[in-house]
């Protein structure tokens, strides 16, 4: 059975088109000679006449307009093939895994792969949300191509890029004592009842240890799971949360919220993307990496 071969495909097919054997030779800068020997390898492999050859040049036999048609359909399959792959080595194609901390997936991140997925319509991305210190384990075990953490996680043989900031705020309601209030220090929000969000457990452990230094307690009114329950105790409650102001921005008027800023150095958050080894990612996780390290960072 004939092994399919581009080259001769490709050389009946301008045989067909062009007439003659000489003029499909010219027109693939190959002799003359080289096209018959093709093209009587195909028929001898089928047993068949492909081409009614004449003084005045050479047309299809009915095999040879059914074999025209398959191999231009065929030919057409081989070019769309060769586009794709190359859309895959350029990084225009493939599948990306991305680990992300809580705070980034409630602050930017979404909108930043929104803007990388609508312009390159062909790569998945796949995203989990973790911890910052699972952020840096999952990639260091090969879980993902790409992390999202806090700067204060960067630790190990990772590579580690800065990227964005944020910063906490206090929210409180309007009937909140502290809701006039445009900044404060975290010890002075230890005077009042806060929320204790689960979500944010890294953040907690952080301010325990603060206010153990001060010497003070933490005083946890309630507790919750996630950040759209937290809002809504504050909003009904006169509990107060810490949280990025950059994540409750879209939530105030919601929820008629206050936001008061914390005059505490530790206040400025600095996020990282990790990655193992950058000179190794495949093509579309580099375009990502790219394309989150070049987005406008918050000061």
């Amino acid at each position: 059975m004939w092994q399919f071969d581009t080259v001769s495909l490709r050389l009946f097919i301008a045989a067909c088109e062009e007439g003659s054997i000489a003029a499909a030779a010219a027109r693939e800068f190959i002799a003359p000679s080289a096209v018959s020997k093709r093209i009587s390898g195909i028929e001898a492999a089928f047993g068949t006449a492909l081409l009614k050859r004449s003084k005045k040049g050479v047309t299809p036999t009915p095999a040879g307009q059914a074999l025209l048609r398959h191999a231009r359909e065929f030919m057409r399959g081989i070019n769309r093939l060769q586009g794709e792959l190359s859309e895959y080595a350029e990084g225009a194609r493939g599948h990306i895994r991305v680990l992300a901390n809580v705070s980034s997936l409630m602050e930017f991140l979404p909108e930043e792969l929104a803007r990388f997925l609508a312009e390159n319509e062909h790569i998945q991305v796949d995203v989990e949300e973790r911890f910052s210190s699972e952020v840096v384990r999952g990639i260091e075990e090969g879980h993902a191509d790409i992390g999202i953490c806090r700067k204060s996680m960067a630790e190990g043989d990772l590579e580690f890029f800065p990227y964005r900031t944020d910063h906490l705020s206090v929210v409180v309601n309007a009937r909140h004592p502290l809701a006039n209030r445009e900044c404060i220090s975290f010890v002075e929000t230890l005077e009042f009842h806060h929320l204790n969000i689960s979500a944010f457990s890294t953040l907690g452990n952080q301010m325990q240890r603060l206010a153990k230094v001060a010497g003070k307690d933490l005083q946890y009114r309630t507790c919750v799971s996630s950040f759209d329950a937290a809002l809504r105790l504050v909003e009904a409650g006169m509990v107060l949360a810490i949280f990025p102001k950059e994540a409750v921005a879209r939530y105030v008027e919601l929820f008629g919220l206050r936001v008061i800023s914390l005059t505490d150095d530790w206040a400025k958050g600095e996020f990282v993307v990790c990655v193992r080894d950058s000179t190794s990612l495949s093509h579309p996780a580099r375009r990502l990496l790219n394309h989150l390290l070049a987005a406008p960072t918050s000061q």
